[in-house]
C-alpha cells in the first residue's frame, strides 16, 4: 500500500514541515485537500481513495518537497551550466530586478515554447498574493515582478491549469520548495502524476531566504505596528534583510530576525537558496543594480536562455558575483541540522 496523506500528516503537518506549496492540492484525485489562509498546512476531508477505498494513489505523497531530507548539494548553488547577469530587452513596469525572468516568459509565450504560466500574482493596490495561471504576454506584463515575499499554495493552480484547461506546455515559476515539487512530480513514475509530469515545460526557480505570510507581515507587522498601509508601498526586496521602497521614495530596513513570526513555520527547515532542481534560478543578489542573476541547470534552461538573448528579449550584463550567492546561500544553509 503506497503512503497516504495520513502519512503526511504524520511526518510533515505534525512536525511543521509543511512548506505550503500547493502540490498535494494539485494532484489528489479525489479534490480532497484545500488551503485556508494563516493555517500551517492544508485541511483534508478525510476521504481518500486508497485509505478509504483501497484505491492505488499516493500521489500526493509522492509529490510532497517534505517528507524525505533532500540531499544537499555542497556547492552551495548547485549544478549549472552556465551563469550570467541579464535583464529584460524592453521595459518591464514593476519589474523585481532586472525583470530577465519576465523576458524569459515573455519570448517563450511569444515563441510558441509555452501555452501557459503557472505563478504568482498580487493585487497591486493591497499586494495580496494569489497563484495564477498566465496565458496572455499583455497580462504576463502587468504582473511583472517576482512575489517571492510572499507564501501561497502556487502549485495548487497547476490542476486547472492541467486537468481542466488542458494546457500541455506550462512554466511554472517558484520558490525552492515548489521547485522541488515540480522535480517530484516529473521523475515520479506514478501514472496519475503523468498528465503533470508530460505538461510541465520548464520550471523556473528564485532566490528565496525564506516567504511571509502576508497577515502576519502586512496586516501585523506594517499596518498594525508601523502604521504603513499597503497601498503606500511600491516595493519589498529581500537581500538578507526586507527593504521597503514606499510611494513617496522613502526607504524602511526591517532585519529578517525581526519578523520570525511572519515566517512560515515550515520555512525554517529549508535549505535551499538558489532553487537547486531549476531549469533556471534567478534573483537579484550577485547582479549590479537593473540586472537579473540568471543559473541555468539544465540543457532546456540554457536554450531558453540563449534563445531570448539571440532575441534581443533579453540582454546580458556585467559578470555575476559569485561569492555574493555563496554568502546568502552559506547563511540560509546553517539551517541544516548536524
Amino acid at each position: 500500500m503506497a503512503k497516504t496523506y495520513q502519512d503526511l500528516k504524520k511526518e510533515v503537518w505534525d512536525e511543521e514541515r509543511c512548506a505550503g506549496c500547493g502540490a498535494c492540492v494539485a494532484v489528489c484525485p479525489a479534490d480532497a485537500f484545500s488551503f485556508t489562509p494563516g493555517e500551517s498546512h492544508p485541511r483534508h476531508t478525510e476521504y481518500c481513495k486508497e485509505a478509504t477505498d483501497g484505491v492505488p494513489c499516493g500521489a500526493c505523497y509522492q509529490v510532497c518537497p517534505r517528507v524525505v531530507p533532500v540531499p544537499v548539494d555542497q556547492s552551495l548553488v548547485g549544478t549549472y551550466l552556465h551563469i550570467r547577469s541579464a535583464r529584460a530587452g524592453f521595459d518591464v513596469p514593476g519589474r523585481q530586478s532586472g525583470g530577465a525572468v519576465t523576458a524569459l516568459l515573455l519570448h517563450a509565450l511569444e515563441s510558441g515554447y509555452i501555452d501557459a504560466v503557472v505563478t504568482v500574482t498580487e493585487d497591486r493596490w493591497t499586494h495580496r498574493p494569489s497563484s495564477a495561471i498566465i496565458t496572455s504576454t499583455t497580462v504576463l506584463l502587468s504582473q511583472a515582478g517576482s512575489r517571492y515575499n510572499w507564501w501561497v499554495p502556487l502549485m495548487a493552480s497547476l490542476k486547472e491549469a492541467v486537468i481542466t484547461r488542458k494546457y500541455r506546455s506550462i512554466a511554472v515559476v517558484g520558490v525552492p520548495c515548489v521547485v522541488e515539487a515540480a522535480k517530484r512530480i516529473r521523475d515520479s513514475e506514478n501514472t496519475l502524476l503523468r498528465p503533470f509530469r508530460r505538461s510541465i515545460r520548464f520550471v523556473i526557480g528564485l532566490f528565496c531566504t525564506e516567504s511571509f505570510d502576508y497577515q502576519r507581515l502586512v496586516e501585523g507587522k506594517l499596518t498594525g505596528e508601523r502604521n504603513i498601509e499597503p497601498w503606500q508601498i511600491r516595493r519589498f526586496e529581500v537581500k538578507g534583510n526586507l527593504d521597503l521602497t514606499l510611494n513617496d521614495g522613502t526607504t524602511l530596513t526591517l532585519p529578517l530576525s525581526e519578523l520570525g513570526e511572519c515566517v512560515r513555520s515550515g520555512c525554517h527547515i529549508c535549505t535551499d537558496f538558489t532553487s537547486l532542481h531549476a531549469d533556471v534560478s534567478a534573483g537579484a543578489v550577485g547582479s549590479e543594480s537593473g540586472y537579473t542573476t540568471l543559473i541555468t541547470r539544465t540543457a532546456e534552461g540554457e536554450g531558453l536562455v540563449c534563445s531570448a538573448l539571440q532575441s534581443g528579449r533579453l540582454m546580458a550584463g556585467s559578470a555575476v558575483d559569485l561569492k555574493a550567492i555563496e554568502r546568502l546561500a552559506a547563511k540560509k544553509r546553517k539551517r541544516m541540522p548536524e
